[in-house]
Protein backbone atom coordinates (compact mmCIF):
# COMPACT_ATOMS: atom_id res chain seq x y z
CA UNK A 1 0.00 0.00 0.00
CA UNK A 2 1.44 3.40 -0.96
CA UNK A 3 1.84 6.29 1.43
CA UNK A 4 -0.78 8.30 -0.41
CA UNK A 5 -3.48 5.64 -0.39
CA UNK A 6 -3.05 4.25 3.13
CA UNK A 7 -5.96 5.28 5.32
CA UNK A 8 -5.18 3.56 8.62
CA UNK A 9 -4.90 5.97 11.54
CA UNK A 10 -1.23 5.34 12.42
CA UNK A 11 -0.22 5.37 8.73
CA UNK A 12 -1.93 8.72 8.15
CA UNK A 13 -0.20 10.26 11.14
CA UNK A 14 3.15 8.81 10.12
CA UNK A 15 2.68 10.63 6.80
CA UNK A 16 1.83 13.85 8.63
CA UNK A 17 4.75 13.60 11.07
CA UNK A 18 7.37 13.08 8.35
CA UNK A 19 6.44 16.25 6.41
CA UNK A 20 9.15 18.94 6.27
CA UNK A 21 8.09 22.08 8.09
CA UNK A 22 7.30 24.55 5.33
CA UNK A 23 4.91 27.21 4.02
CA UNK A 24 1.63 25.26 4.64
CA UNK A 25 2.52 24.91 8.33
CA UNK A 26 3.37 28.60 8.56
CA UNK A 27 0.10 29.43 6.80
CA UNK A 28 -1.86 27.51 9.43
CA UNK A 29 0.15 29.20 12.16
CA UNK A 30 -0.70 32.61 10.70
CA UNK A 31 -4.42 31.77 10.43
CA UNK A 32 -4.62 30.60 14.02
CA UNK A 33 -2.28 33.33 15.20
CA UNK A 34 -4.51 36.09 13.86
CA UNK A 35 -7.38 34.72 15.92
CA UNK A 36 -5.13 34.69 18.98
CA UNK A 37 -3.88 38.24 18.26
CA UNK A 38 -7.36 39.74 18.10
CA UNK A 39 -8.36 37.82 21.22
CA UNK A 40 -5.35 39.25 23.01
CA UNK A 41 -6.19 42.74 21.82
CA UNK A 42 -9.77 42.47 23.05
CA UNK A 43 -8.71 40.93 26.35
CA UNK A 44 -5.99 43.48 27.06
CA UNK A 45 -8.03 46.51 26.12
CA UNK A 46 -10.02 46.40 29.35
CA UNK A 47 -7.04 47.66 31.37
CA UNK A 48 -7.10 50.82 29.25
CA UNK A 49 -10.88 51.15 29.47
CA UNK A 50 -11.10 50.98 33.26
CA UNK A 51 -9.43 54.36 33.96
CA UNK A 52 -11.93 55.95 31.53
CA UNK A 53 -15.16 54.27 32.65
CA UNK A 54 -14.45 54.43 36.40
CA UNK A 55 -14.93 58.22 36.68
CA UNK A 56 -17.55 58.20 33.91
CA UNK A 57 -19.91 56.01 35.96
CA UNK A 58 -18.54 56.95 39.40
CA UNK A 59 -17.45 53.41 40.20
CA UNK A 60 -16.11 52.19 43.52
CA UNK A 61 -12.91 50.08 43.60
CA UNK A 62 -14.85 46.83 43.91
CA UNK A 63 -16.96 47.72 40.86
CA UNK A 64 -13.85 48.51 38.82
CA UNK A 65 -12.33 45.21 39.95
CA UNK A 66 -15.49 43.36 38.94
CA UNK A 67 -15.36 44.93 35.47
CA UNK A 68 -11.74 43.82 35.24
CA UNK A 69 -12.86 40.27 36.01
CA UNK A 70 -15.85 40.22 33.62
CA UNK A 71 -13.82 39.09 30.64
CA UNK A 72 -12.09 36.46 32.77
CA UNK A 73 -15.40 35.00 33.90
CA UNK A 74 -16.41 34.73 30.26
CA UNK A 75 -13.04 33.25 29.30
CA UNK A 76 -13.49 30.55 31.93
CA UNK A 77 -16.90 29.63 30.52
CA UNK A 78 -15.67 29.83 26.92
CA UNK A 79 -12.51 27.78 27.46
CA UNK A 80 -14.36 24.95 29.16
CA UNK A 81 -17.23 24.98 26.67
CA UNK A 82 -14.89 25.11 23.68
CA UNK A 83 -12.86 22.19 24.98
CA UNK A 84 -15.90 20.00 25.41
CA UNK A 85 -17.46 21.10 22.12
CA UNK A 86 -14.16 20.86 20.26
CA UNK A 87 -13.82 17.17 21.12
CA UNK A 88 -17.43 16.52 20.14
CA UNK A 89 -17.95 18.79 17.10
CA UNK A 90 -14.45 19.42 15.80
CA UNK A 91 -11.80 22.10 16.20
CA UNK A 92 -12.60 24.07 13.04
CA UNK A 93 -16.28 24.70 13.76
CA UNK A 94 -15.66 25.91 17.31
CA UNK A 95 -12.91 28.29 16.17
CA UNK A 96 -15.36 30.00 13.81
CA UNK A 97 -18.25 30.13 16.29
CA UNK A 98 -15.96 31.66 18.92
CA UNK A 99 -14.81 34.37 16.52
CA UNK A 100 -18.40 35.48 15.91
CA UNK A 101 -19.31 35.53 19.63
CA UNK A 102 -16.48 37.75 20.78
CA UNK A 103 -16.70 40.19 17.84
CA UNK A 104 -20.44 40.76 18.18
CA UNK A 105 -20.27 41.08 21.97
CA UNK A 106 -17.43 43.60 21.71
CA UNK A 107 -19.51 45.74 19.35
CA UNK A 108 -22.38 45.64 21.85
CA UNK A 109 -20.04 46.60 24.72
CA UNK A 110 -18.97 49.70 22.80
CA UNK A 111 -22.52 51.07 23.20
CA UNK A 112 -22.91 50.24 26.91
CA UNK A 113 -25.03 52.87 28.71
CA UNK A 114 -23.97 51.84 32.22
CA UNK A 115 -21.49 49.63 34.03
CA UNK A 116 -23.82 46.63 34.48
CA UNK A 117 -24.57 46.49 30.76
CA UNK A 118 -20.84 46.84 30.07
CA UNK A 119 -20.13 44.01 32.51
CA UNK A 120 -22.57 41.67 30.75
CA UNK A 121 -21.28 42.44 27.25
CA UNK A 122 -17.66 42.01 28.32
CA UNK A 123 -18.50 38.69 29.94
CA UNK A 124 -20.04 37.40 26.70
CA UNK A 125 -17.05 38.67 24.71
CA UNK A 126 -14.89 36.69 27.13
CA UNK A 127 -16.71 33.49 26.18
CA UNK A 128 -15.51 33.94 22.61
CA UNK A 129 -11.99 34.92 23.68
CA UNK A 130 -11.69 31.90 25.98
CA UNK A 131 -12.97 29.54 23.33
CA UNK A 132 -10.44 30.74 20.75
CA UNK A 133 -7.54 30.66 23.21
CA UNK A 134 -8.35 27.09 24.24
CA UNK A 135 -9.09 25.52 20.86
CA UNK A 136 -6.45 27.10 18.59
CA UNK A 137 -3.36 25.64 20.36
CA UNK A 138 -4.97 22.17 20.41
CA UNK A 139 -5.81 22.54 16.72
CA UNK A 140 -2.29 23.60 15.77
CA UNK A 141 -0.58 20.92 17.87
CA UNK A 142 -2.38 18.25 15.82
CA UNK A 143 -0.88 19.42 12.51
CA UNK A 144 2.77 20.09 13.36
CA UNK A 145 5.42 17.32 13.56
CA UNK A 146 6.63 16.57 17.08
CA UNK A 147 10.11 17.89 16.30
CA UNK A 148 8.74 21.43 15.82
CA UNK A 149 5.50 21.42 17.83
CA UNK A 150 6.77 23.48 20.76
CA UNK A 151 8.19 26.18 18.51
CA UNK A 152 5.03 26.45 16.41
CA UNK A 153 2.43 26.39 19.19
CA UNK A 154 4.57 28.71 21.31
CA UNK A 155 4.84 31.07 18.34
CA UNK A 156 1.06 31.05 17.94
CA UNK A 157 0.77 32.04 21.59
CA UNK A 158 3.20 34.84 20.75
CA UNK A 159 0.48 36.45 18.66
CA UNK A 160 -1.14 37.37 21.97
CA UNK A 161 1.71 39.85 22.44
CA UNK A 162 0.89 41.50 19.11
CA UNK A 163 -2.71 41.84 20.29
CA UNK A 164 -1.58 43.32 23.59
CA UNK A 165 0.62 45.87 21.84
CA UNK A 166 -2.26 46.79 19.53
CA UNK A 167 -4.49 47.24 22.59
CA UNK A 168 -1.86 49.44 24.23
CA UNK A 169 -1.68 51.57 21.09
CA UNK A 170 -5.47 51.80 20.89
CA UNK A 171 -5.67 52.63 24.58
CA UNK A 172 -2.97 55.28 24.33
CA UNK A 173 -4.28 56.88 21.13
CA UNK A 174 -8.06 56.71 21.46
CA UNK A 175 -9.08 56.43 25.12
CA UNK A 176 -7.52 59.68 26.44
CA UNK A 177 -8.11 61.58 23.18
CA UNK A 178 -11.84 62.26 23.48
CA UNK A 179 -14.78 61.33 25.77
CA UNK A 180 -16.01 58.38 23.71
CA UNK A 181 -12.56 57.10 22.82
CA UNK A 182 -13.13 53.99 24.92
CA UNK A 183 -16.12 53.13 22.72
CA UNK A 184 -14.21 53.63 19.45
CA UNK A 185 -11.34 51.47 20.66
CA UNK A 186 -13.73 48.55 21.21
CA UNK A 187 -15.24 48.90 17.76
CA UNK A 188 -11.78 48.54 16.25
CA UNK A 189 -11.22 45.24 18.10
CA UNK A 190 -14.33 43.80 16.42
CA UNK A 191 -12.74 44.05 12.95
CA UNK A 192 -11.70 40.36 12.79
CA UNK A 193 -15.31 39.42 12.13
CA UNK A 194 -14.28 39.78 8.48
CA UNK A 195 -11.66 37.07 9.00
CA UNK A 196 -14.47 34.52 9.19
CA UNK A 197 -14.82 34.66 5.39
CA UNK A 198 -11.24 33.45 4.99
CA UNK A 199 -11.48 30.79 7.69
CA UNK A 200 -14.65 29.27 6.20
CA UNK A 201 -12.91 28.75 2.86
CA UNK A 202 -9.37 27.81 3.88
CA UNK A 203 -9.32 26.32 7.39
CA UNK A 204 -9.03 22.50 7.42
CA UNK A 205 -10.25 20.20 10.16
CA UNK A 206 -7.73 18.45 12.40
CA UNK A 207 -6.81 15.06 10.87
CA UNK A 208 -6.23 13.63 14.33
CA UNK A 209 -9.77 14.57 15.37
CA UNK A 210 -11.16 13.09 12.14
CA UNK A 211 -9.30 9.84 12.81
CA UNK A 212 -10.63 9.76 16.36
CA UNK A 213 -14.16 10.08 14.97
CA UNK A 214 -13.61 7.23 12.51
CA UNK A 215 -13.71 9.58 9.51
CA UNK A 216 -10.61 8.12 7.88
CA UNK A 217 -11.51 9.18 4.34
CA UNK A 218 -11.87 12.81 5.45
CA UNK A 219 -8.57 12.58 7.35
CA UNK A 220 -6.93 11.10 4.24
CA UNK A 221 -8.14 14.10 2.23
CA UNK A 222 -6.68 16.60 4.71
CA UNK A 223 -3.34 14.76 4.93
CA UNK A 224 -3.11 14.40 1.13
CA UNK A 225 -3.76 18.13 0.73
CA UNK A 226 -1.00 18.92 3.23
CA UNK A 227 1.38 16.58 1.41
CA UNK A 228 0.62 18.20 -1.93
CA UNK A 229 1.07 21.72 -0.56
CA UNK A 230 4.32 20.86 1.21
CA UNK A 231 5.69 19.21 -1.95
CA UNK A 232 4.86 22.30 -4.01
CA UNK A 233 6.28 24.64 -1.36
CA UNK A 234 9.58 22.80 -1.00
CA UNK A 235 9.98 21.84 -4.65
CA UNK A 236 11.34 18.45 -3.60
CA UNK A 237 9.91 14.94 -3.27
CA UNK A 238 8.56 14.14 0.18
CA UNK A 239 10.74 12.03 2.48
CA UNK A 240 9.80 8.37 2.89
CA UNK A 241 7.20 7.40 5.47
CA UNK A 242 8.60 5.70 8.55
CA UNK A 243 6.83 2.73 10.05
CA UNK A 244 4.01 3.95 12.29
CA UNK A 245 5.00 3.81 15.97
CA UNK A 246 3.38 1.13 18.08
CA UNK A 247 3.18 2.37 21.66
CA UNK A 248 1.42 0.58 24.45
CA UNK A 249 -2.31 1.06 24.03
CA UNK A 250 -3.84 2.85 26.99
CA UNK A 251 -7.48 3.50 26.27
CA UNK A 252 -8.42 7.09 26.98
CA UNK A 253 -11.48 7.63 29.15
CA UNK A 254 -14.56 8.43 27.09
CA UNK A 255 -17.21 9.44 29.62
CA UNK A 256 -20.37 11.17 28.49
CA UNK A 257 -21.78 14.36 30.00
CA UNK A 258 -19.87 17.48 31.02
CA UNK A 259 -19.22 16.51 34.65
CA UNK A 260 -18.11 13.00 33.72
CA UNK A 261 -15.77 14.21 31.01
CA UNK A 262 -14.12 16.64 33.41
CA UNK A 263 -13.94 13.95 36.09
CA UNK A 264 -12.31 11.65 33.51
CA UNK A 265 -9.32 14.00 33.44
CA UNK A 266 -8.68 13.06 37.06
CA UNK A 267 -8.63 9.30 36.59
CA UNK A 268 -5.71 6.97 36.03
CA UNK A 269 -2.42 8.35 34.76
CA UNK A 270 -3.96 11.68 33.73
CA UNK A 271 -4.72 12.85 37.28
CA UNK A 272 -1.16 13.98 38.00
CA UNK A 273 -0.84 15.75 34.65
CA UNK A 274 -4.16 17.51 35.18
CA UNK A 275 -3.17 18.65 38.68
CA UNK A 276 0.09 20.18 37.45
CA UNK A 277 -1.61 21.91 34.52
CA UNK A 278 -4.39 23.40 36.63
CA UNK A 279 -1.94 24.70 39.23
CA UNK A 280 0.25 26.20 36.52
CA UNK A 281 -2.70 27.92 34.85
CA UNK A 282 -4.13 29.24 38.13
CA UNK A 283 -0.84 30.64 39.44
CA UNK A 284 0.28 32.18 36.14
CA UNK A 285 -3.12 33.66 35.31
CA UNK A 286 -3.44 35.17 38.80
CA UNK A 287 -0.08 36.87 38.37
CA UNK A 288 -0.69 37.91 34.77
CA UNK A 289 -4.11 39.48 35.15
CA UNK A 290 -3.28 40.93 38.54
CA UNK A 291 -0.44 42.75 36.83
CA UNK A 292 -1.79 43.72 33.41
CA UNK A 293 -5.36 44.57 34.43
CA UNK A 294 -4.27 46.95 37.18
CA UNK A 295 -0.92 48.34 36.05
CA UNK A 296 -2.30 51.50 34.33
CA UNK A 297 -4.58 52.24 37.28
CA UNK A 298 -1.85 51.49 39.84
CA UNK A 299 0.53 53.85 38.06
CA UNK A 300 -2.12 56.58 38.10
CA UNK A 301 -2.59 56.00 41.83
CA UNK A 302 1.20 56.27 42.21
CA UNK A 303 0.90 59.84 40.92
CA UNK A 304 1.38 59.51 37.16
CA UNK A 305 -0.93 61.17 34.68
CA UNK A 306 -3.19 58.85 32.67
CA UNK A 307 -1.24 59.54 29.48
CA UNK A 308 2.12 58.79 31.15
CA UNK A 309 0.79 55.62 32.76
CA UNK A 310 -0.49 54.43 29.38
CA UNK A 311 2.91 55.18 27.83
CA UNK A 312 4.68 53.14 30.51
CA UNK A 313 2.13 50.35 30.07
CA UNK A 314 2.84 50.31 26.33
CA UNK A 315 6.59 49.93 26.92
CA UNK A 316 6.02 47.19 29.49
CA UNK A 317 3.63 45.42 27.12
CA UNK A 318 6.17 45.52 24.28
CA UNK A 319 8.45 43.28 26.35
CA UNK A 320 5.93 40.49 25.73
CA UNK A 321 7.17 39.99 22.17
CA UNK A 322 10.72 38.80 22.94
CA UNK A 323 9.32 36.93 25.94
CA UNK A 324 6.97 34.84 23.84
CA UNK A 325 9.33 34.08 21.00
CA UNK A 326 12.42 33.40 23.10
CA UNK A 327 10.43 30.87 25.13
CA UNK A 328 8.97 29.32 21.97
CA UNK A 329 12.52 28.77 20.73
CA UNK A 330 13.88 27.49 24.04
CA UNK A 331 10.95 25.16 24.70
CA UNK A 332 12.11 23.08 21.72
CA UNK A 333 15.74 23.15 22.88
CA UNK A 334 15.41 22.85 26.66
CA UNK A 335 12.04 21.06 26.88
CA UNK A 336 8.73 22.65 27.83
CA UNK A 337 9.00 21.67 31.50
CA UNK A 338 12.37 23.37 32.05
CA UNK A 339 11.39 26.43 30.02
CA UNK A 340 8.18 26.93 32.02
CA UNK A 341 10.02 26.61 35.34
CA UNK A 342 12.86 28.91 34.27
CA UNK A 343 10.57 31.67 33.06
CA UNK A 344 8.35 31.43 36.15
CA UNK A 345 11.40 31.84 38.38
CA UNK A 346 12.57 34.80 36.29
CA UNK A 347 9.11 36.34 36.64
CA UNK A 348 9.12 35.80 40.41
CA UNK A 349 12.45 37.62 40.73
CA UNK A 350 11.16 40.51 38.59
CA UNK A 351 7.95 40.76 40.64
CA UNK A 352 9.92 40.80 43.90
CA UNK A 353 12.18 43.57 42.61
CA UNK A 354 9.11 45.49 41.47
CA UNK A 355 7.61 45.17 44.95
CA UNK A 356 10.77 46.78 46.38
CA UNK A 357 11.25 49.46 43.70
CA UNK A 358 9.95 52.97 44.02
CA UNK A 359 11.15 55.17 41.17
CA UNK A 360 9.60 55.44 37.72
CA UNK A 361 12.65 53.92 36.02
CA UNK A 362 12.57 50.90 38.35
CA UNK A 363 8.88 50.38 37.67
CA UNK A 364 9.56 50.45 33.95
CA UNK A 365 12.56 48.09 34.01
CA UNK A 366 11.21 45.52 36.46
CA UNK A 367 7.72 45.72 34.95
CA UNK A 368 9.16 44.98 31.50
CA UNK A 369 11.10 42.01 32.90
CA UNK A 370 7.97 40.67 34.57
CA UNK A 371 6.07 41.05 31.29
CA UNK A 372 8.89 39.25 29.42
CA UNK A 373 8.98 36.26 31.75
CA UNK A 374 5.24 35.82 32.31
CA UNK A 375 4.46 35.86 28.62
CA UNK A 376 7.36 33.56 27.87
CA UNK A 377 5.80 31.14 30.33
CA UNK A 378 2.52 31.31 28.44
CA UNK A 379 4.26 30.45 25.16
CA UNK A 380 5.67 27.23 26.63
CA UNK A 381 2.46 26.46 28.56
CA UNK A 382 0.24 26.75 25.49
CA UNK A 383 2.50 24.22 23.76
CA UNK A 384 2.65 21.96 26.82
CA UNK A 385 -1.07 21.81 27.66
CA UNK A 386 -2.39 19.91 24.58
CA UNK A 387 0.55 17.50 24.61
CA UNK A 388 -0.33 15.68 27.81
CA UNK A 389 -3.80 14.46 26.71
CA UNK A 390 -4.93 11.93 24.08
CA UNK A 391 -6.89 13.15 21.04
CA UNK A 392 -10.26 12.05 22.44
CA UNK A 393 -9.99 14.51 25.33
CA UNK A 394 -7.25 16.88 24.13
CA UNK A 395 -9.51 19.90 23.62
CA UNK A 396 -11.45 19.12 26.81
CA UNK A 397 -8.26 18.81 28.85
CA UNK A 398 -6.70 21.94 27.38
CA UNK A 399 -9.93 23.93 27.71
CA UNK A 400 -10.52 22.76 31.29
CA UNK A 401 -6.99 23.72 32.36
CA UNK A 402 -7.37 27.14 30.76
CA UNK A 403 -10.88 27.55 32.20
CA UNK A 404 -10.10 26.61 35.78
CA UNK A 405 -6.88 28.57 35.57
CA UNK A 406 -9.01 31.64 35.02
CA UNK A 407 -10.10 31.37 38.64
CA UNK A 408 -6.77 32.99 39.39
CA UNK A 409 -7.41 35.67 36.78
CA UNK A 410 -10.92 36.36 38.06
CA UNK A 411 -9.73 36.56 41.65
CA UNK A 412 -6.70 38.77 41.02
CA UNK A 413 -8.41 42.04 39.93
CA UNK A 414 -11.02 41.68 42.70
CA UNK A 415 -8.48 40.87 45.43
CA UNK A 416 -6.14 43.65 44.35
CA UNK A 417 -9.03 46.12 44.15
CA UNK A 418 -10.15 45.20 47.66
CA UNK A 419 -6.69 45.02 49.31
CA UNK A 420 -4.71 47.73 47.54
CA UNK A 421 -5.57 50.37 50.13
CA UNK A 422 -4.08 48.23 52.90
CA UNK A 423 -1.19 46.40 51.18
CA UNK A 424 -0.08 49.06 48.70
CA UNK A 425 1.93 48.78 45.49
CA UNK A 426 4.60 46.56 47.06
CA UNK A 427 2.06 44.15 48.53
CA UNK A 428 0.42 43.61 45.15
CA UNK A 429 3.67 42.40 43.62
CA UNK A 430 4.60 40.33 46.65
CA UNK A 431 1.41 38.33 45.93
CA UNK A 432 2.44 38.01 42.28
CA UNK A 433 5.85 36.68 43.38
CA UNK A 434 4.26 33.97 45.53
CA UNK A 435 1.97 32.80 42.74
CA UNK A 436 4.84 32.44 40.26
CA UNK A 437 7.04 30.53 42.71
CA UNK A 438 4.21 28.06 43.40
CA UNK A 439 3.86 27.31 39.68
CA UNK A 440 7.61 26.83 39.20
CA UNK A 441 7.83 24.31 42.05
CA UNK A 442 4.85 22.34 40.74
CA UNK A 443 6.19 21.86 37.21
CA UNK A 444 9.77 21.13 38.35
CA UNK A 445 8.69 18.40 40.74
CA UNK A 446 5.70 16.86 38.96
CA UNK A 447 5.81 17.97 35.28
CA UNK A 448 6.57 15.63 32.38
CA UNK A 449 9.05 16.15 29.53
CA UNK A 450 7.42 16.40 26.10
CA UNK A 451 9.87 17.77 23.52
CA UNK A 452 10.50 15.86 20.30
CA UNK A 453 7.88 13.16 20.89
CA UNK A 454 4.69 12.55 18.92
CA UNK A 455 1.37 13.21 20.64
CA UNK A 456 0.62 9.48 20.55
CA UNK A 457 3.94 8.63 22.22
CA UNK A 458 3.26 11.13 24.99
CA UNK A 459 -0.18 9.75 25.78
CA UNK A 460 0.45 6.06 25.07
CA UNK A 461 -2.48 5.83 22.65
CA UNK A 462 -2.62 4.53 19.08
CA UNK A 463 -3.98 6.84 16.40
CA UNK A 464 -7.04 4.84 15.53
CA UNK A 465 -10.81 5.44 15.56
CA UNK A 466 -12.69 5.01 18.80
CA UNK A 467 -13.08 1.41 19.76
CA UNK A 468 -10.57 0.31 17.11
CA UNK A 469 -7.16 1.01 18.69
CA UNK A 470 -6.36 -2.61 19.46
CA UNK A 471 -7.42 -3.83 16.04
CA UNK A 472 -5.33 -1.13 14.37
CA UNK A 473 -2.25 -2.06 16.35
CA UNK A 474 -2.63 -5.75 15.46
CA UNK A 475 -2.82 -4.91 11.79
Amino acid sequence: MSARTSTSGPALLARLERLPVSRPHFRLMFMGGLGIAFDGMDGSLVSYLLPAVTPLWGLASWQTGLLGSALLIGIMIGALSAGLAGDALGRRRIMMYALVVYCVATIVAAFAPNWLFFFGARLIAGIGVGAEAAIIPAFMSEFVPGRARGLFVGSIAGFFSLGYIAAALLGSLFVPAFPDGWRVAQLVTAAPLLMLLWWRRALPESPRWLIEQGRLDDAETVVAQMESRVERATGRPLPPVSAPPAPEVAKAPEPTGVARRIAGLWRGGMAGRTAVLWLLWISLTFAFYGFFTWIPSLLVQQGMTMSKSFGYSLLITTAQVPGYYSAAYLSERLDRKRTIAGYLIGGAVAAFLLSQGGGDSQVLIFGALLSFFMNGTYAALYAYSPEVYPTSVRATGTGAASAFGRIGGIAAPIIIGALYASIGFGGVFAMVTGALVAGALAVLVFGVSTSGRTLEELTGTAAAPRGAQQKEMQE
